[in-house]
């Protein structure tokens, strides 16, 4: 199965539909007398649905075993078709839209089973997904101006060139691929004179975000969120948290990270852990839902 330990845990929703055609008006009026010899046809084809949709992970190789906490499977009868709709929902990594569609089968399926004996040109004419959500691309803004980002590395050892960075390449190829430009990657010392100077540069730049990687620890040496607080406007605790929230149901350890936020004139600051490992979880936790931040600072400069 396809990894999906870094993805978000979120609301996912889908609807699916399939199409039942039967032959003759009479196949429909005895649905709805509820007069098939098998028996009550909607129902029994609902409550297979049901089970089909939480047996889906067992049938399908690929699907993830997940929690389904809501179905709902509705019928309108035409003339001479059956439309079943069906919708799914889930709090959890991955969405829901096999679930769906399996459901959908099999309710189509089951219908197709009951009525055979009363109408011998019945057919299965379509399954189709109708609409999903809750996935990561709807924590994307569409319509947005592009956005510029500073990256910083805060570390002695890669500053005097003992260490190759892998810190400052991850978090440039996850800002863009959701195509924010980088303006300046670099890499400096722990040194608080130094970090306070770039973030002054990059305000007056009206650079967009700024990203200090090291430095987070608990080494007296670890001082970013020391230069950097003083000078933010305003703290957004809520992006660090939800940082350390991510890297918690990783790692025991992550709850030791004293990565910062906030804001400072329009450009938001942002400090993360300087380890590889600590560098990715964060940049996973926090992008692209992180990029709404700047419409809501569009609509308060208005």
């Amino acid at each position: 199965m396809i990894d999906i330990t870094h993805k978000h845990t979120t609301l996912r929703e889908a609807t699916a539909q399939a199409i039942v055609k039967v032959s003759t008006n009479n196949t429909i009026s005895t649905i709805k007398n509820n007069s098939v010899p098998k028996g009550n046809v909607l129902e029994m084809a609902k409550t297979a649905g049901l089970f089909a949709v939480k047996k889906t992970a067992e049938l399908i190789p690929d699907c993830h075993p997940l929690p389904i906490e809501s179905t709902s499977i509705e019928y309108e009868l035409g003339n001479l078709e059956i439309s079943i709709l069906i919708t799914v929902k889930t709090i959890y990594k991955t969405g829901v839209e096999v679930e769906a569609m399996h459901g959908a089968s099999v309710v189509a399926l089951t219908i197709y089973d009951m009525l055979k004996p009363i109408d011998k040109k019945i057919e299965i004419s379509s399954i189709k997904l109708l609409s999903k959500k809750g996935g990561k691309s709807d924590f994307i803004d569409k319509i947005r101006k592009p956005l510029s980002a500073a990256v910083v590395v805060c570390s002695d050892s890669i500053s005097k060139v003992k260490k190759q960075d892998l810190v400052g390449k991850i978090i440039t190829e996850k800002l863009e691929k959701y195509t924010v430009k980088i303006s300046e990657y670099i890499i400096i010392p722990n040194n608080v004179e130094q970090i306070q100077k770039l973030l002054q540069k990059h305000t007056k730049l009206k650079t967009n975000l700024l990203i200090y990687a090291g430095g987070t620890g608990l080494s007296p040496k670890d001082l970013t969120p020391e230069a950097i607080t003083p000078l933010l406007d305003r703290e957004i605790p809520g992006i660090v948290e939800a940082s350390r929230n991510y890297g918690q149901d990783r790692t025991p350890y992550a709850m030791l990270s004293r990565s910062v936020c906030g804001i400072k004139d329009n450009t938001l600051v942002l400090a993360i852990p300087g380890s590889s490992k600590g560098a990715k979880e964060s940049m996973d936790a926090l992008f692209p839902p992180v990029l709404h931040i700047f419409k809501t600072l569009k609509k308060a400069r208005h």
